[in-house]
């Protein structure tokens, strides 16, 4: 814990009275010199205890809250940092979906059922529940560094073993490379509110989590729209191997690329931290926060437990519908899986600003609770009005209505993961991040292998409506959340630590002498 500075007592005895502060200094170091606000800052003593010193103290009722003010900078090379992690989560969130986008077309070419389809997608979800949690130590322990090359190699021999997979026979080892791929997603989805807060200040750090996550969006998107362009439905299977392999090297190269940018040019954090808040999470002994310790104490924590539910329940029902898309698509338009893939790249798009633009409001305002619960409501309205608008034949307005989904779903990411720093200040912000995306990551399973059995049995509407259902429970959830925003009370009180003693040699250096006061009197 920092310890608060060690002064002398002073004399309650002959005090400055309140009627006694120049109003005119008090305006000028913009404090709030009403009795009561007096009160509050203490009052200053003329005489010391020790008649040897001259040097004004404050009482110990003022010192309590100070905290020793530290030095911080900004570098420019924090944009850097920031554009290789996006580009990264870009390359892994592309494999993520280069098989359900063109469902059909692969399960034609292996043989195979729409759940064992559904796996390749599912996969990344199974396998970030159980290794999230020593990821998480890793990242505690060994750094942000470690953790991004350790999961860039992965992400590259992944994408390496599905170039050897375009062959009908290979169903087998194109499940294995993507489960490779799927393990460096467990060291990709909880980095950006990490990174933002290593690198960004108090100013910046929402838009710079929007941005880590904007990577993620982003091969997403391009996960929608390239698949169904590079690989048509053409019905010889030796020319559709040839365009599923050009596609698996595409996706190689640019893992490969990736992989040395991570390991030649990123760093892990600056030499001087970036706020206040993070200067203080640098000096806290690390025994208090071990990583046990930390995962406990998240789970005592009841605001962060509700925000986790309703996470998960959100983004949930955004990998279900993403995974689940092309299917729902062709069923009411047959041949459109070009449009499909369209489709989905307008809701990651929309989804792109959505987050963007929440994060630089989340830096303007500091309304967290309120954001959130606004854009989670909106996103049950765009659940509903999509759900009630795919089945009556007008393909464009499927894309209207899509849009506007993905603008608030796909935009409510950034603000979980901020929001959650928020709560859990000053734990680690992998291990809240971690937290929230394996809530994330249940949900995924549970949500996708459910709307795939009701889509079967009671087709699309129910399906949707089925998902309506926990958005509106998470709608519930989110409302019950107590918004205790502790980094920025961090930062704030630091900021008025510094106006107050401004104000306070400002004061002290207006007052008469203790003789000329005694005379006076």
């Amino acid at each position: 814990m920092l310890q608060k500075p060690q002064g002398k007592k002073l004399h309650r005895s002959n005090m400055i009275s309140q009627e006694e502060f120049p109003q005119d200094l008090c305006d000028a170091g913009g404090l709030d010199c009403s009795p009561t606000r007096k009160q509050s800052f203490g009052e200053y003593s003329r005489v010391p205890l020790d008649d040897n010193s001259d040097t004004p103290e404050i009482s110990d009722m003022d010192t309590e809250l100070i905290f020793p003010l530290m030095e911080t900078k900004l570098y420019k090379r924090r944009w850097l940092m920031l554009f290789i992690f996006s580009a990264y989560s870009m390359s892994n969130a592309f494999m993520w979906l280069q098989y359900s986008i063109i469902g059909d077309i692969f399960m034609r070419f292996y043989n195979i059922d729409s759940l064992a389809l559904d796996w390749l997608s599912m996969i990344y979800f199974l396998t970030y529940i159980p290794l999230i949690l020593p990821v998480m130590w890793v990242l505690d322990n060994r750094g942000l560094r470690d953790v991004l090359v350790v999961g860039a190699a992965f992400n590259c021999i992944g994408a390496w073993i599905k170039t050897g997979t375009a062959h009908p026979d290979m169903f087998a080892m194109t499940l294995l490379g993507q489960f490779v791929c799927s393990i460096a997603t467990v060291y990709i989805l909880g980095i950006p509110s990490r990174l933002a807060s290593l690198w960004f200040g108090q100013k910046e750090v929402s838009t710079a989590c929007s941005v880590g996550v904007l990577g993620n969006q982003m091969g997403i998107a391009i996960g929608f729209l390239l698949p169904p362009i590079l690989v048509p439905n053409v019905d010889d299977v030796d020319e559709l191997a040839y365009y599923i392999r050009i596609m698996f090297y595409t996706s190689a190269g640019v893992a490969t690329l990736l992989f040395i940018l991570v390991v030649i040019v990123f760093q892990e954090k600056p030499e001087l931290p970036p706020s206040q808040a993070q200067a203080q999470a640098r000096s806290t002994p690390s025994d208090e926060n071990s990583y046990l310790s930390s995962i406990l104490r998240l789970l005592r924590n009841k605001p962060f437990m509700l925000l986790m539910v309703s996470y998960g329940l959100n983004v949930g029902c955004f990998y279900s519908i993403s995974t689940l898309l092309n299917r729902m698509i062709i069923d009411h338009y047959p041949g459109e899986e070009v449009n499909a893939g369209r489709i989905g790249l307008t809701i990651v798009v929309a989804g792109m600003a959505g987050s963007l633009l929440c994060g630089i409001w989340l830096d303007k305002t500091k309304t967290y609770k309120q954001t959130t619960l606004a854009v989670y409501l909106l996103s049950l309205i765009g659940m509903i009005v999509y759900t009630f608008t795919l089945n009556l034949g007008y393909l464009w307005l499927v894309f209207v209505t899509a849009g506007a989904l993905g603008f608030f779903m796909t935009g409510y990411l950034p603000l979980g993961f901020e929001f959650a720093v928020e709560l859990t200040y000053p734990e680690s912000e992998g291990t809240s991040s971690g937290l929230l995306n394996c809530s994330a990551q249940i949900f995924g399973i549970i949500f996708t292998i459910s709307q795939g059995k009701i889509i079967d049995k009671w087709g699309t509407f129910a399906a949707n409506i089925f998902l309506c259902i926990f958005l509106l429970i998470g709608s519930v959830l989110t409302g019950f959340i107590k918004s205790d925003l502790r980094r920025q009370k961090a930062n704030l009180q630091q900021a008025e630590v510094r106006t107050v003693s401004k104000a306070t040699a400002e004061l002290e250096a207006a007052l008469p002498p203790p003789g000329l006061l005694k005379e006076g009197k």
